[in-house]
């Protein structure tokens, strides 16, 4: 008697759109990655503080190239269950009611044109009272105020747009012809929607953004319709597969490395450092972002430093070194860096300061200090930032019982000064392939071939970095002093930052 075997249960495609590279991965339902790839792209910087992207070529594009790429390697009697996207944000994409693009996308906090608008909008609608509904201060990082900025300055634009997209948002258009938003994402969109309601606040969206339509909002894994005819085409994936609403790429990271429950907590180590919390209830503070999660029943406070790898590139190109000769030259440094301490603020800081103004800094400077002890007090600035950020978490109430540390930037040395600065361990997951790992995760919950909880098979620990007691005398000194260094140095540092907008200004029009 012969049985026939059974059939695979199918394969999960993800694919992230990031600031400047757009990456895809397939998956099994099991976890196991078949294949992975990687695209590079642009980003338009057409004035100072704008920040860019064509949606067309580096979304669109973007995720049709590497969708032929992967799909093409498909094993033979295998098949796609399920897709899922995920990219920037949030981001401001204005579009026809065909869903056209009027302009260029408008991406997240780095691009600070609406400084205006996010004054007018603190003054109508009170800044209390925006954390109080809507969970997030308003920033550069909102949508409304870049809502705002279209309709005043270009209202040709503004006068064809009838709907706006994020990067997830409008790969799922493109692929479905649905016009939807992930919850998570929506909680980006300050002050237009209601963290506690789970809902757009229609009066906020008349009274900034009159006559467009809004999306109608789902869960990330939530199967929003399955790729058309005309997808199929351009992409290589079968008509009907099912397409998932997808998030903002750093809470599908997140999702990708099982940090999904209560108490979970994900430091992503990358050219800047973000850390997502998970929350069981919503909890605000001035100084930390308040979102919605990706799984329903959960909220996030989440934090975001404006450098990180960023400081440490530039070190490594402004010595002519490699990474591995200078984090072999700082581990021979004794913690403290021999009595340097770095502000990190090198583009402005985002949390818990909010300075975009703030400067860094190389305090303790002696003739003997060399890259070594540079690059090692890059290291630390960073980790005094996290401790800062995760001081601010807990003051606003909420507890981190497990730190998993993800992003290309996760090396021995980073991770080590980390722990030791912050007194805490950090859990190292199988697989830092990043956002699009979390894509092919919440595709597999969508298609029902995996729940929430399931990740941990998927993505297992596999190390953990423990801190060190002895340095701990050290770093408790050396923190107090960054924290003294930022508010003795701030009226210097805006002085300097305005003259070097100037300095800026004059040389663009020279």
């Amino acid at each position: 008697m012969t049985t026939t075997p059974a059939t695979a249960p199918g394969l999960l495609l993800g694919i992230d759109i990031g600031t400047s590279s757009a990456k895809g991965v397939l998956a099994r339902a099991d976890g196991t990655i078949v294949a992975r790839a990687q695209h590079e792209h642009a980003t338009a910087t057409p004035h100072p503080g704008w920040f860019e992207h064509d949606a067309e070529v580096v979304w669109w594009d973007g995720f049709r190239s590497l969708a032929r790429e992967l799909t093409r390697q498909v094993p033979p009697g295998e098949s796609l269950a399920a897709v899922g996207v995920s990219g920037i944000g949030p981001c401001l994409l204005p579009a026809d009611a065909r869903g056209r693009p009027v302009r260029a996308a408008i991406l997240y906090g780095v691009d600070t044109r609406a400084v205006d608008e996010i004054a007018e909008q603190n003054e109508r609608y009170g800044p209390e009272e925006i954390i109080r509904r809507c969970g997030s201060p308003l920033t550069s990082q909102a949508i409304g105020p870049k809502l705002a900025w279209l309709r005043r300055h270009e209202p040709e634009a503004y006068g064809t747009t009838s709907r706006w997209y994020m990067a997830s948002s409008y790969l799922v258009h493109r692929l479905t012809g649905r016009y939807v938003l992930d919850h998570h994402s929506a909680s980006q969109c300050t002050p237009l929607y209601d963290l506690a309601a789970h809902a757009w606040i229609d009066e906020r969206c008349d009274e900034i953004a009159p006559g467009l339509q809004w999306p109608e909002l789902v869960w990330p894994h939530t199967v929003v319709g399955g790729v058309t005819r005309d997808a199929e085409a351009l992409t290589g994936i079968p008509a009907g597969t099912p397409v998932v609403a997808g998030t903002v790429d750093a809470w599908a990271e997140a999702a990708g490395v099982g940090v999904a429950a209560p108490g979970d907590l994900m430091l992503m180590y990358g050219t800047t450092m973000f850390v997502v919390g998970i929350l069981a209830k919503p909890l605000t503070s001035p100084r930390l972002w308040g979102t919605a999660g990706a799984f329903e029943g959960t909220y996030c406070l989440a934090a975001g430093m404006a450098t990180s790898g960023a400081v440490t590139g530039w070190l490594r190109d402004l010595t002519g070194s490699s990474y591995e000769q200078l984090t072999a030259e700082a581990g021979e440094v004794p913690p403290g860096a021999e009595g340097l301490v770095m502000l990190p603020y090198f583009a402005g800081e985002r949390t818990p300061l909010f300075d975009p103004d703030a400067r860094g800094l190389v305090h303790g400077l002696t003739l003997r200090h060399g890259r070594g002890h540079l690059y090692r007090a890059a290291l630390e600035a960073i980790a005094y930032g996290v401790r800062h950020n995760l001081a601010a978490m807990r003051e606003a109430g909420a507890t981190a019982e497990r730190l998993v540390a993800v992003g290309g930037g996760a090396r021995a040395l980073w991770t080590r000064i980390v722990s030791d600065v912050t007194g805490r361990p950090q859990h190292l997951p199988r697989h830092t392939v990043g956002a699009a790992y979390g894509d092919a995760f919440l595709a597999a919950v969508g298609a029902g071939l995996a729940g929430p909880g399931d990740i941990a098979h998927w993505n297992p620990t596999v190390d953990v970095v423990t801190p060190d007691p002895t340095t701990s005398a050290v770093y408790d000194e050396l923190y107090g002093l960054y924290l003294d260094l930022y508010p003795a140095t701030r009226e210097a540092a805006h002085v300097l930052a305005s003259r070097q907008r100037a300095d800026d200004a004059r040389s663009r029009e020279a």
